[in-house]
């Protein structure tokens, strides 16, 4: 003897029977994510990884200049010469490098907004496909369904 909770899961387990059920659709989806996502992660690691030569560098740059900085002098005012020289090389040099670092947030950012368009450009493709291939799922089974009783 069956209970009114064991008739329901019955009938809704038969009546889910009935739909047709195609997780293409969603391994799609994941598909398309996932090489979203390897396509960011290029673009990231490869702007993290110019950054990182950029500053190493600089350190080395920054590094060899002051070495007339550390030697032996005769003249007091050698030293202030010595640091006045060192001060002018680290400004050049920190505005060379700082305009490398925006060279690669600018190519960062062109190439997000790139990937982003066409990212949104696949999601709508994939839409567009899934709702045509429902549509001519669900026309289908309609046409193959029973007529009603009279």
């Amino acid at each position: 003897m069956m209970t009114k909770s064991q008739d329901f899961t019955k009938y809704m387990t038969d009546m889910m029977g009935q739909f047709p059920v195609d997780t293409s659709a969603m391994t799609e989806a994941f598909k398309t994510q996932a090489a979203f996502g390897e396509r960011m992660s290029k673009i990231v690691l490869g702007a993290a990884e110019q950054s990182a030569e950029i500053g190493h560098k600089w350190t080395r740059e920054t590094l060899s200049k002051m070495g007339p900085m550390a030697e032996l002098k005769e003249d007091p005012s050698d030293y202030a010469k010595a640091m006045t020289d060192f001060a002018s090389a680290s400004a050049e040099v920190a505005a060379e490098n700082m305009a490398a670092y925006a060279e690669v947030a600018k190519k960062v950012q062109m190439d997000t907004v790139e990937l982003m368009m066409a990212a949104g450009k696949e999601a709508q493709e994939d839409a567009t496909a899934a709702v045509k291939k429902a549509t001519s799922e669900a026309a289908t089974a309609t046409k193959k369904a029973p007529a009603p009783a009279k």
